[in-house]
């Protein structure tokens, strides 16, 4: 009886970026690339391997160790070509690690404890070793991706793919401190709208006691289902947290 089932489907091609993906590199590092160390002119997969490879010469005085900020020609471990370095690495030392992007482009803020594209510097809040944390919607690791960040409104810090895509689910609050991040007076005065342009049952005209997510107060507002206003900022962005005394 022959088998009826239908030929198995070819695997999925990988895309340029994911070709060779975690298939090369060593011990210390899965990359595809490997580095000419300008000390010696010899190719090694990363620094590590050089610096275990020229410990261990039979003489003292060959025996050295590869400055990584030195290095300027990569390999591909791919096609085998060499090539100069295409992502102008830099090392921070404030930072301590290297970082991707051109020295120029980034200074480095004390308080957040990290770098930032220069269109930042006096234009972002600081929150306090702000970077060293994972991002609140994919939770990777902020300070040492290679990611691009976006600084929010209130300070806190996401991947700016992330933050993209949070904006088209429409959600306007940051995930961790639940603020306001992006635009919304246009969308509060439309509610403002609304909510004159529909009144409550009789039943349901009363205060409720809430608190705003954007300027942390504590106020009394009419109940009402489309929203509850902030009287102090004006925001929507709150919570009821008790109903005041109706009865």
């Amino acid at each position: 009886m022959e088998d009826s089932a239908s030929p198995a489907s070819p695997p999925p091609t990988k895309s340029r970026q994911d070709f060779g993906k975690l298939d090369f590199g060593c011990d210390h590092y899965r990359r595809r690339c490997k580095i000419r160390a300008p000390c010696c002119d010899q190719i090694f997969p990363c620094r590590h391997c050089h610096n275990e490879a020229a410990s261990s010469l039979s003489n003292p005085k060959d025996r050295h160790e590869l400055v990584r900020q030195d290095v300027k020609q990569v390999v591909c471990s791919v096609c085998n070509t060499e090539q100069q370095i295409s992502k102008e690495q830099f090392h921070c030392n404030e930072c301590g690690i290297c970082r991707v992007g051109g020295r120029d482009n980034f200074f480095h803020c004390q308080k957040c404890g990290s770098c930032y594209v220069v269109s930042l510097r006096d234009n972002h809040l600081c929150v306090e070793n702000s970077m060293k944390n994972h991002c609140p919607v994919c939770y990777e690791y902020l300070f040492d991706s290679v990611k691009g960040t976006s600084i929010m409104k209130c300070g806190h810090t996401m991947h700016s793919d992330c933050f993209i895509e949070m904006q088209r689910q429409t959600q306007y609050r940051c995930p961790i401190c639940s603020k306001t991040v992006l635009d919304m007076n246009n969308i509060w005065r439309l509610l403002d709208e609304d909510i004159e342009a529909t009144a409550m049952p009789e039943e349901y005209q009363y205060e409720v006691s809430i608190l705003c997510n954007d300027c942390n107060t504590t106020s009394n507002t009419p109940f009402h289902i489309f929203g509850l206003k902030c009287s102090n900022c004006n925001s929507y962005n709150t919570r009821r947290i008790s109903a005041a005394d109706h009865q």
